[in-house]
């Protein structure tokens, strides 16, 4: 091919590519399905989520006490407890039954019961107990019952021991209540919240679902419609395989170019996320991630022939995706089959890549396997989308032909009928 010739091809692929670029953007502001999963969902799910996890631990977490001891060790006990940040002593039962009772109407999310002989042991130097009975439905809430009735036992203990000690300065018992002093400093999690610590992968799992739902939502439509035109736009003015899948992507990260900014900068500063990453090696990330996610929506598209096909499949798949990510699960307990099948989807590097740089102040360096493997996410679903389209242009062409033909038959047997009479 001449230069020419070759630079005439570029000029009208690129007209050709904006022109695709154009129809899609037209098309996706006219269905109102695929703008809730492109504007709506990415703008108001952020901020809901954020919105509910805002106070990062549970507090005032209601509990019922049984006291059968009524000593001044299990008062004391029950005043430690109630004077916690993360327990309320909400009400007293006579007996187990009671407790059950106010447990089952989650009332209460936890009993304390003080047996009859708490005192006693504790008079005659033996070891007392107090059993705890928690709810384990929700485990924050399972987490401050319980750890405020150790903390609490602990500190009788000390107390205790102090009393027993026989030394005659502050700083002699103060050493016997913590002969080893320590200080716990929460690492990458500063308030030790469930929001600083599970948001930033929910973000980037938001910007992926939202997409592919966005993009075989489109797709679904044009399929039920039997319009062509969706997959190949004005088929006598666009050519090229390659030309209709850039054109629609250059669509998809224009409108994610703004959603993106939006769930990875904007919501973790207005509700006080850390935001450790730089920008430049923020934009290296979300670069790739996002085209990975594009290329992996058009690859799913040729699943969905129905519009609700893509929301099934999608909306299931989203809470095994967190837990594969290894945020919520930790990765290295993860069996080999499922990691292997974690690393289908770009969510699983891009959401590790996210939380290392922008909760855990890693720079683009320290997550280069995760953005080497997006590029590698990029460079395959664009050359599966590619064949996708490709088979869906022939398809097209086909049923085209195919509807040609018919009304062809069907105008020569009108007008052979017409010539009868």
């Amino acid at each position: 091919m001449s230069q020419e010739g070759l630079l005439h091809t570029i000029i009208e692929g690129t007209r050709d590519a904006c022109l695709i670029w154009r129809d899609e953007l037209r098309q996706v502001f006219k269905d109102e399905g695929v703008l809730i999963f492109f504007i709506l969902v990415p703008l108001a799910y952020p901020l809901l989520y954020s919105w509910i996890y805002n106070n990062e631990v549970v507090h005032e977490v209601p509990v019922v006490v049984i006291d059968d001891s009524h000593s001044q060790q299990s008062r004391q006990f029950i005043r430690m407890c109630d004077a916690s940040p993360d327990v309320r002593i909400a009400y007293y039962a006579s007996d187990m039954d009671e407790a059950k009772m106010l447990l089952g109407r989650q009332l209460v999310k936890a009993v304390y019961r003080i047996p009859s002989d708490f005192a006693a042991k504790l008079n005659r130097m033996e070891q007392a107990h107090v059993s705890v009975y928690c709810d384990m439905g929700l485990m924050l809430t399972y987490k401050a019952a319980y750890q405020t009735a150790v903390l609490v036992s602990q500190e009788m203990n000390s107390e205790i021991q102090v009393k027993l000690s026989g030394h005659y300065t502050a700083r002699e018992e103060q050493i016997q209540k913590r002969p080893l002093d320590y200080d716990s400093i929460p690492v990458y999690n500063p308030a030790g919240g469930y929001g600083s610590f599970v948001l930033p992968a929910v973000l980037m799992l938001i910007l992926q679902q939202t997409l592919v739902l966005g993009i075989g939502l489109s797709a679904g439509t044009s399929r039920e419609s039997n319009r062509y035109q969706d997959l190949v736009p004005i088929q006598k003015h666009y050519h090229g395989t390659f030309r209709n899948v850039l054109g629609k992507s250059l669509c998809y990260f224009m409108i994610y170019g703004i959603m993106g900014t939006w769930l990875t900068v904007v919501v973790p500063r207005l509700f006080h996320f850390p935001c450790l990453a730089q920008w430049f090696d923020l934009l290296m990330l979300m670069l790739p991630y996002t085209l990975a996610c594009i290329f992996f929506g058009i690859t799913v598209s040729c699943l969905v022939r129905y519009r609700e096909n893509v929301m099934l499949l999608m909306v299931f798949v989203s809470v095994p995706l967190l837990f594969l990510s290894g945020v919520s699960w930790p990765q290295s307990n993860i069996p080999g089959f499922w990691q292997s099948v974690s690393w289908l989807f770009p969510s699983t590097f891009g959401i590790r890549a996210y939380v290392r740089m922008n909760s855990m102040g890693a720079s683009l360096g320290d997550v280069l396997t995760e953005y080497r493997m997006l590029w590698v996410h990029v460079f395959v679903y664009f050359l599966i989308a590619s064949l996708v389209y490709r088979y869906q242009i022939e398809q097209a062409r086909l049923h085209a032909l195919e509807r040609l033909d018919f009304l062809r038959h069907k105008r020569a047997e009108r007008l052979a009928e017409e010539q009868k009479e």
